[in-house]
């Protein structure tokens, strides 16, 4: 079969290998000049480093399986980093139980009921029974509203905004469940991953082509036709399609009313600040104060050394917002210059001196609003043209992104489709 694919990201590569590998010819198309998708790195120190923090847990086996077959199991190291809250004008240490039940605003009870809910999200293993309720309604009554006020409402606010009140129990379920204190990640970065994916495929005849923006998908027969905005015209017997779904409704043609128009996402925006010395404690610090304009600081070389990295402190500086938001829209520079007093809140002694370079990027579609009327808005991965397959994060449910459950996602469509 002659199969094309619209997206080097985990999903599209992770299919365009398996299909390769099983005799079919294979074209991935990619808009960007990179490989990752959401995924995809900058070179620091003159080592790859993604563009949005990235790790793996414990339990995401079928990434750590993909990483085995690729050849590198060796190079995937797993840590126990430290993790904080900054709340209330100090930063909390948030890492082991004892942390979170020792946590300041907690009194006896508080810390009993949120441990208590904590552990029963762990226990339940279907968090669809959760589907039909909102994350902050649940954790009023279970968690308490103590716990919820200090802990769970500020991450659900600073991530959803206006949103929050909407979002999901199953979608926290799955973030709470499927996580381990232990994070994974590889020695060189996960472009060491999707380079080896590329390698394997290019390898056994499949291409990889950059810089082809979609711009119309139409069905002509039994052939998948694709055109790029560079001109170019790809004939597929069939195409696997992995955008978010709102692109992939603007180049089929889709009208307004079609359900694939319907879910929201928010963007992501991140910050990679190279600095020459630390400023945070810990690996992940969750920011739990409604005025400040980001939502985590995540000191990535406080999990890996350093010296990996040139010897720079790397400080990844991370939001999930509207594509009208001004932190959206404003120029990098200028929302840097705007972050900084913030920064200092948090490490008094931090001086802009500090960043000896800094790195800016943003994605449009990146976390889907997954609300308790969400599930029926998944789409299906038929399409209005058999020929094209639809493979999206929004069909990851309640689990919304990850790399795991993207490799998941292609392997699930791929053998759908009779092509391993």
């Amino acid at each position: 079969m002659n199969l094309g694919i619209i997206g080097a990201g985990a999903t599209g590569l992770t299919a365009a290998w398996d299909a390769v590998r099983a005799g079919h010819r294979v074209t991935v198309l990619e808009a960007a000049d990179e490989l990752g998708g959401l995924a995809a790195s900058l070179e620091v120190g003159g080592a790859a480093l993604e563009r949005f923090y990235h790790h793996i847990f414990r339990s995401d086996r079928d990434m750590i399986a993909l990483i085995g077959e690729l050849g590198l199991g060796d190079a995937l190291r797993f840590h126990k980093p430290a993790t904080g809250i900054y709340r209330g004008g100090r930063l909390v240490d948030f890492t082991t139980p004892l942390d979170m039940l020792r946590f300041p605003e907690f009194g006896p009870l508080d810390a009993v009921r949120f441990a208590g809910s904590s552990a029963v999200l762990k226990a339940v293993r279907d968090g669809e029974r959760f589907n039909d309720l909102t994350a902050l309604a649940w954790l009023r009554r279970w968690a308490g509203r103590k716990a919820t006020a200090a802990i769970w409402e500020p991450l659900l606010r600073g991530k959803f905004g206006d949103r929050a009140e909407q979002v999901s129990m199953a979608w926290l379920w799955a973030r709470i469940h499927c996580r381990t204190f232990e994070l994974g990640y590889v020695d060189g970065g996960f472009e060491r991953v999707y380079a080896a994916l590329r390698d394997g495929v290019e390898e056994r005849g499949g291409k990889v082509e950059f810089g082809k923006t979609v711009e119309a998908i139409r069905q002509d027969g039994d052939t998948a036709v694709v055109r790029c905005a560079d001109g170019s015209r790809y004939d597929f017997d069939r195409l696997i399609v992995t955008v978010p779904q709102p692109a992939f409704a603007k180049a089929a043609g889709l009208p307004a009313d079609d359900r694939l128009w319907k879910n929201q996402y928010l963007a992501a925006t991140c910050f990679v600040l190279e600095l020459d010395r630390s400023v945070i404690p810990y690996y992940w610090l969750n920011v739990n104060e409604p005025d400040f304009p980001f939502l985590a600081v995540v000191e990535h070389t406080r999990m890996i050394d350093p010296s990996v990295y040139g010897g720079r402190h790397v400080l990844y500086v991370g939001n999930y917002v509207a594509r009208d938001d001004w932190r959206f829209t404003t120029e990098p520079g200028e929302l840097l210059t705007a972050y900084l007093p913030y920064l200092r809140r948090i490490n008094p002694q931090f001086d802009a001196s500090w960043i000896k370079d800094w790195h800016f990027s943003k994605a449009g579609f990146a976390q889907p609003v997954v609300t308790p009327g969400y599930r029926a808005l998944i789409p299906a991965h038929e399409t209005p043209m058999s020929r094209v397959t639809l493979a999206t994060m929004a069909q990851i449910f309640p689990q919304d992104r990850g790399q795991s459950y993207s490799v998941a996602l292609a392997r699930k469509v791929t053998a759908s489709l009779g092509l391993t």
